[in-house]
Formats: C-alpha cells, sequence, structure tokens
C-alpha cells in the first residue's frame, strides 16, 4: 500500500495518530452510531423513547452507558427536567451534529449496496 489517499489530510501520519483513528475511537461501540442515527432522525428523545427506536438487545445499562460516553465526549445535550416522575431528553450537540454527513453517507451508501 505505496500509494496515500490524497483526500485524507492526514493519510501521511502513524496510522494510531491520525484523525482516522481520533474519529473512530469517537463513533466506535456497539450502539454509538444507532444513538446518534436516532439523534439525528429526531431532533430530540427520551431516553425510553430511544430504547424503543433502537430496539434489539440493546440494555437500558448498556444504553445509559453509552449515552454517558457520548455526552463525555461533546456528542451529545442531556437536558435533566426537575419534577416528578424525572424528564430526561437527549439532542445531538453542535458536535453531533457535524457528524450528520458522515452518518447520511453511510445511509446512502446502504442504499446503493443493498441486496
Amino acid at each position: 500500500m505505496s500509494e496515500t489517499d490524497d483526500s485524507c489530510p492526514c493519510s501521511s501520519e502513524e496510522f494510531g495518530k491520525s484523525c482516522f483513528a481520533y474519529t473512530m475511537s469517537v463513533i466506535s461501540g456497539k450502539y454509538k452510531l444507532h444513538v446518534l442515527y436516532c439523534l439525528m432522525t429526531h431532533p430530540v428523545v427520551r431516553f425510553n423513547e430511544m430504547h424503543r427506536f433502537i430496539g434489539g438487545k440493546l440494555t437500558f445499562r448498556t444504553l445509559s452507558a453509552t449515552l454517558k460516553e457520548l455526552e463525555q465526549q461533546g456528542l451529545l445535550i442531556r437536558t435533566e427536567y426537575p419534577q416528578i416522575p424525572p424528564k430526561v431528553e437527549y439532542s445531538l450537540s453542535d458536535k453531533g451534529k457535524s457528524l450528520k454527513p458522515v452518518l447520511q453517507a453511510l445511509c446512502q451508501w446502504g442504499m446503493a449496496n443493498r441486496t
């Protein structure tokens, strides 16, 4: 693999220090992209709504951990309302919204290559 792709400005860096490796460290995780896609398509989502949207074998504990990690990374905003019962809503931060073109490109690739 001697040729480098000029479309990536950090392709000459050591892989572990590249912008690609950083991006993958932020979005890798079993359900991170699911959560980001949910928030891309539904601007404000409550915890149980997100759990239903993602479905599958996702446990409440795993969803909670994923949401906390995305919040710590600055990709989503957690808004808690002081009421009974407690109400918490999630939405994309500006940093999270900047991933929309990436998620849309994944969707387009899926449409073009679905068999």
